[in-house]
């Protein structure tokens, strides 16, 4: 029976040492300094769209008035109850103050994807995304925005701007040439991140598995001959159903088993490359270069910071060249 008693100590001690090391072990911050260069710069160029039309999507008076935002909220499910979404655009403007606040947001994500004030920057600019994606709810809120901000909240939680940033081209200058710590809370922003990635693609397969034309593997086939979304010409894929099937229903079992596959090291690969070629054929057929791109960011969450450093150094070293010395080398 003592026997017994200590294998299960020890099983429970292993299972929690492993819990802690999933969520609580230092990594380099590579990974998320990466990620804050990719998602800062799609911030930046998504934001910067809502220039070319900001009086009607971001305006009190533009499509989606506010006066109609607090009836739509009155006349909802949750009428009568607090409202708690919050948007700074929901505070009316005149258009001097709005495009004053818009251009301030643009230089913030500009900062933030450069790696500049990142600990400052990587806060506002959350607060701004959700600010944007509230005011443009509902009519104009879309995959992309939730990426967006979904993105944003994790990496303000990390030291993104550790590497590959302004932030430590500006050490490095001052003669801090020291690496950057293995830091906890950019493990514990990336495993948020994995993980919130991986529900969305659990809850996107089961609710495929609900639909007829998922079930009948012509899904694939409705997508790529929609008109309103078409960038590519597919319709030859009518001329080979069999392969319009196979795919429809490779798309279902890896969103279905991303979640349980992405975390062994051995299917690990075969899932990302999935991610990629799904997302890389979103992007280029039905127009949503944007949304695909992003996408694809946040599956590189699981490279690991080695594999980061391996591509991205040689890169930045060559870039820290071209800048110039830092004063430790004068």
């Amino acid at each position: 029976m003592s026997r017994l008693i200590a294998s299960l100590k020890s099983y429970f001690k292993e299972l929690w040492d492993a819990w802690n090391g999933f969520w609580f072990s230092a990594i380099d911050p590579a990974t998320v300094s990466l990620l804050r260069l990719l998602a800062g710069g799609m911030l930046l160029y998504t934001h910067l769209i809502w220039s070319l039309d900001l009086a009607g999507f971001i305006g009190p008076d533009g499509y989606l008035p506010l006066d109609a935002l607090t009836e739509l909220q009155a006349a909802g499910p949750d009428a009568g109850r607090p409202w708690h979404v919050w948007s700074l655009f929901f505070v009316p403007m005149s258009p001097w103050l709005l495009w004053t606040v818009h251009l301030t947001a643009l230089v913030v994500f500009a900062m933030f994807a450069a790696g500049l004030f990142t600990r400052a920057t990587s806060i506002v600019a959350y607060l701004l995304a959700v600010s944007y994606a509230q005011r443009v709810t509902p009519g104009a809120y879309f995959g992309l925005d939730k990426v967006n901000c979904m993105m944003a909240m994790y990496l303000m939680l990390a030291p993104c701007g550790a590497r590959y940033s302004l932030d430590r081209w500006r050490r490095l200058r001052q003669g801090d040439d020291s690496e950057p710590a293995p830091s906890v809370a950019a493990n514990l922003a990336t495993r948020l991140l994995q993980l919130h990635l991986a529900v969305i693609y659990l809850f996107s397969a089961l609710a495929k598995l609900g639909g007829e034309t998922w079930a009948a593997g012509t899904a694939l086939w409705w997508a790529v001959a929609n008109h309103e979304y078409q960038s590519l010409d597919m319709t030859w894929l009518a001329g080979w159903p069999i392969l319009t099937a196979l795919l429809t229903h490779i798309t279902v079992v890896w969103e279905l088993f991303y979640i349980c596959l992405v975390w062994n090291r051995f299917t690990r690969p075969l899932m990302l490359g999935i991610a990629v070629a799904v997302h890389a054929g979103i992007a280029l057929t039905m127009g949503m270069i944007t949304f695909g791109s992003a996408m694809i960011f946040a599956n590189l969450s699981f490279l690991q910071p080695s594999t980061v450093r391996s591509w991205i150094d040689p890169i930045t070293a060559r870039l820290a060249i071209a800048l110039g010395p830092s004063s430790s080398d004068k």
